[in-house]
């Protein structure tokens, strides 16, 4: 892989435009992936906010549910931003009927746990491995994590919730990051998508 990873990001549904333009910011290819052919053509994925009921179904409706699974499973870098979280969780609190994950966060997530739209804010956040300022996020519907796994490294807590995780090559923020100028975070993703294919690495 060259100095520029191809990252791309999930096209179902939500602000797919903003990841794309804070991903090229941040020194990557950045790609739409709306089908399991340019799913296998990235490096690592993007799950958008938006709702996450939709993403579930579109995913299934598309034939990317499973490939995106497989991909998950063996190592690819992923990150989910509120809508995203929920995606990658591996379980759901209160899910809607028929509602899917792709999982890969060992975490069960509270769905639209800070509020209603009308209740959405923006609040400093402080990242663990974004250095600098805090991070400002924008809690739109945004989920929290309930619990996390053993294997889970917590990176940032909100009104005592937990906001941002990471597992592995997993990211996970409750918050959108992409609706600021401020892409650190994608940075962060970025430098994890080099890492996995870096010469010795695992």
């Amino acid at each position: 892989m060259s100095d520029m990873p191809v990252v791309g990001v999930l096209a179902l549904q939500g602000d797919v435009q903003e990841h794309l333009v804070a991903l090229a910011t941040a020194d990557a290819v950045a790609r739409p992936v709306r089908r399991p052919e340019e799913l296998a053509e990235v490096d690592g994925l993007v799950v958008p906010g938006g709702e996450s009921t939709t993403i579930s179904k579109l995913a299934n409706l598309f034939g990317l549910m499973e490939p995106l699974r497989a991909r998950v499973r063996a190592g690819m870098p992923v990150y989910g931003t509120c809508a995203g979280m929920i995606m990658l969780a591996d379980k759901i609190l209160d899910p809607r009927s028929g509602q899917e994950t792709i999982g890969g966060i060992d975490m069960i997530v509270r769905r639209n746990a800070f509020g209603r739209q009308n209740e959405s804010f923006e609040a400093a956040v402080d990242v663990r491995g974004v250095e600098g300022d805090p991070v400002e996020g924008v809690f739109i519907r945004a989920p929290w994590v309930e619990s996390v796994g053993a294997s889970v490294e917590v990176l940032a807590e909100h009104g005592g919730h937990i906001v941002a995780v990471r597992q592995g090559n997993a990211l996970a923020t409750s918050f959108h990051p992409e609706l600021t100028g401020d892409h650190r975070l994608h940075g962060l993703f970025v430098e994890m998508v080099r890492a996995k294919d870096a010469p010795g690495s695992l």
